[in-house]
């Protein structure tokens, strides 16, 4: 019923179109590998295979495929092991449908929509496993600070007089020195840590 229900809420959008459905794990990677779906939303409980294990085999079979979880799970270790399993989001199923509706979008854009508790997760998950003192330029600092702002790699450019090339050097370094893999965990890092 669940299932029916995203189905036709989706399916009634012009900028989304619903290519299969899957009651379980298995059909999920299945239905994935043969469809080749933009966007595969998720749950983590399903029978057979669940959701994690059907994530990793769908982020394998599929790359281009950006899976988003739909779940009720809100614990720190199915979020991140969701995430490290290739999941690019993470949503609670207690959002609205207009919440849901630009989350898919954003993961085809290729960004990472995140439910606040998933967010945390990442970032304490982080911080434990990063070292204490974390060693940024302050050009480095000056690009994060834009990036929390929201700011793309060309406004950033003309802002701060350099080249994108740059700004994206400048990212790439600051992604590894925070332990970060996306313009969103980057943006919410900087929110936390540079006051």
């Amino acid at each position: 019923m669940v299932r029916a229900g995203l189905a036709e809420l989706l399916g009634n959008r012009d900028d989304v179109e619903v290519v299969g459905e899957a009651a379980n794990g298995e059909e999920a990677v299945d239905r994935a590998t043969r469809l080749q779906p933009d966007v595969v939303l998720m749950d983590l409980s399903m029978p057979e295979v669940d959701g994690i294990e059907a994530t990793r085999r769908i982020s394998e079979a599929v790359p281009k495929a950006h899976v988003v979880v739909l779940t009720s799970f809100s614990d720190r270790e199915r979020i991140l092991e969701a995430l490290d399993a290739g999941a690019v989001g993470y949503l609670l199923k207690d959002l609205e449908p207009e919440e849901l509706h630009r989350g898919i979008l954003a993961a085809a854009r290729g960004e990472s929509p995140l439910a606040p508790k998933a967010a945390h997760a990442v970032i304490s998950a982080r911080a434990e496993a990063r070292p204490a003192t974390v060693e940024l330029t302050e050009r480095e600092r000056e690009v994060l600070g834009l990036v929390a702002e929201g700011l793309p790699n060309k406004l950033i450019a003309r802002r701060l007089e350099i080249s994108e090339k740059t700004v994206k050097a400048h990212l790439t370094r600051v992604f590894q020195t925070i332990g970060v893999t996306d313009r969103t965990q980057a943006a919410l890092w900087a929110q936390r840590n540079l006051g």
